[in-house]
């Protein structure tokens, strides 16, 4: 069972500025209550350090989608088990709506799923209130990355999906499958005399998206 938190703010700046803002995830302690350090380890790699209900927490997690000026969504892949999201939208007047999606798991049964959603809800709004005074007081992003990253991992709804599963969770992970795309259509008898077709090999995953 998941704890999952949903809030919303209007800041009075531009979507470009708030959105330009957001992408500087090492400045998230600045406005982060409780977030001790985020540290950037590649272009959508990160890695957290926070104390969550009064306790240390640290993983990592990747961003898996990013769209300027729409959406960021990030999931853990090491660690404290959690994902979320945040959108922009314009809400006229050179101002911008955020939505903030959280959803963090407990760990064992030391953490009530109760307990725990009021502690991340509590926690995103105060968060999303520094955020408006930050951004609103600054009134210019202290960055920017402009780029767009395409989903190359597992949705946060599903982030623990096998990668190359087309059959909606019924992917063969224990039995003849290698692994790779060719492997989950044909058996380990069938793919020693079967030769792939060049043109629909799946292309190699992008390399480095450039300094944020």
């Amino acid at each position: 069972m998941s704890s999952k938190v949903e809030k919303r703010i209007v800041v009075d700046v531009p979507v470009g500025t708030a959105y330009n803002q957001w992408t500087q995830f090492e400045d998230f302690p600045r406005f982060m209550g409780g977030v001790e350090s985020v540290t950037q380890l590649s272009d959508n790699r990160l890695k957290w350090v926070a104390h969550i209900a009064g306790v240390r927490r640290h993983w990592e997690a990747t961003i898996v989608e990013q769209i300027p000026d729409r959406r960021i969504e990030w999931a853990s892949t090491e660690g404290a088990r959690n994902s979320g999201a945040v959108e922009f939208s314009d809400a006229g007047g050179n101002k911008t709506q955020l939505s903030l999606t959280l959803d963090y798991q407990p760990e064992g049964m030391v953490e009530k799923v109760g307990d725990l959603l009021h502690v991340v809800a509590r926690q995103a709004e105060h968060d999303l209130k520094q955020f408006k005074e930050f951004i609103e007081h600054e009134g210019h992003a202290t960055g920017a990355w402009r780029e767009s990253a395409p989903t190359s991992e597992p949705s946060a709804s599903n982030r623990y999906a096998h990668l190359f599963d087309q059959t909606g969770g019924l992917v063969d992970l224990e039995g003849e499958s290698d692994g790779t795309a060719d492997g989950e259509i044909h058996s380990a008898a069938e793919r020693k005399g079967h030769k792939p077709d060049d043109g629909g090999a799946i292309p190699p995953l992008s390399g480095n998206l450039g300094d944020r």
